[in-house]
């Protein structure tokens, strides 16, 4: 296991700049999970870390050890890929052993520790098929215990799921996190979906256009966002946004209506977004009046029910109760607890409170 630092990363491709600077700590045995939308420089962040791109400007340290200069065979890391990466006419036995092709280990020292490998991600009665006869989840195992057999001090993960259908990635998600947990191993996992990131990760490292936009925990970037950006990628639905002014005592809506909540010092008269998650959005009554307004589309999911409630050509979403979701036009209050409630400035997207 190993301690990860990048330390003002930077990346250039001919005149356009794809990494800005980043700064980054990560401890001996976390899991860390870069997530973003495409373009944001996640995966170019990866392959410096190994060792497949190189930085224009910046350090990567690996154990200790600044390895910029570094084969990606010299790093002691090992990274899963998207498209799996095993070699189709090579059984899994062959497949998972090439990752001790350079090792100094004795023939019988290699077999046990294949067989270990194997054990670990039940894959020992599959260890003679060839790779057309497994599944898209245990080709990805394959990946996996190829990587694993090196026993490396950092995983490098990069989409290993995004190939597999949903109950495919649901599973993997659970034995990558069960791998993580028994091995300890610091791994480093690339994704464009935030409920991999949620799901899985010690802590997530929201990026955006090259730069970070925020580093915390799946609560601390669900429950406390640093800007909209954040509020919006993370979450599903999205928060909802709307445009308020500040007040002497709250704020004022778009729509006129009148919010008493803390403001910690900010000045009135400023331009400012509302954010309020659906979950935190109560229909019907309770907490802090927000607005009210006719109900435009219902979305059924068993135990509960989003509703969209249009007003002046916004639409909020809202969970409501999935035996008894108001009526289609029917017209329903919305309020929050000003503890789930956000306040971003309308210019810069910063939270303020």
């Amino acid at each position: 296991m190993a301690t990860v630092a990048l330390r003002n990363l930077g990346k250039t491709f001919d005149k356009t700049t794809v990494l800005h600077g980043i700064d980054l700590e990560i401890a001996d045995g976390e899991f860390v999970v870069l997530v973003g939308p495409s373009g944001c420089g996640k995966s170019t962040t990866l392959r410096i870390i190994a060792g497949l791109e190189e930085s224009t400007t910046g350090e990567v340290e690996i154990a200790g050890r600044v390895v910029n200069n570094l084969e990606p065979k010299e790093r002691n890391i090992a990274m899963v890929f998207q498209n799996y990466a095993i070699y189709p006419h090579m059984t899994v036995r062959k497949n998972i052993g090439f990752g001790l092709r350079t090792s100094s280990l004795s023939s019988s020292d290699k077999t046990k520790r294949l067989e270990e490998v194997a054990a670990i991600l039940d894959m020992t009665d599959l260890l003679d098929r060839k790779p057309s006869q497994l599944s898209g989840g245990q080709r990805q195992r394959v990946a996996i215990g190829r990587a694993m057999v090196r026993d490396p001090a950092v995983f490098l993960f990069d989409e290993p799921l995004s190939n597999l259908d949903a109950q495919l990635r649901t599973q993997m998600r659970l034995e990558i996190k069960k791998l993580h947990q028994r091995v300890g191993t610091t791994i480093i996992f690339v994704t464009h979906d935030q409920v991999e990131a949620m799901t899985m990760a010690d802590r997530i490292v929201i990026m955006k256009d090259g730069f970070i936009q925020q580093v915390g925990t799946p609560s601390e970037v669900y429950h406390k966002p640093a800007n909209t950006f954040v509020a919006s990628f993370i979450g599903a639905p999205s928060m909802n946004m709307i445009d308020a002014t500040l007040t002497e005592t709250g704020l004022r809506l778009f729509n006129g209506s009148d919010v008493e909540m803390p403001r910690s010092g900010v000045e009135p008269g400023r331009k400012v977004i509302l954010g309020v998650r659906p979950d935190d959005l109560i229909a019907g009554g309770g907490g802090t009046a927000l607005i009210e307004g006719p109900v435009a589309v219902r979305e059924p999911l068993g135990a509960e029910t989003l509703i969209y409630v249009a007003l002046n050509g916004t639409e909020l979403i809202a969970k409501a109760s999935g035996r008894t979701p108001p009526a289609i036009g029917e017209t329903v209050k919305l309020g929050a607890e000003p503890e789930n409630m956000h306040i971003f400035d309308a210019d810069t997207g910063h939270v303020l409170v």
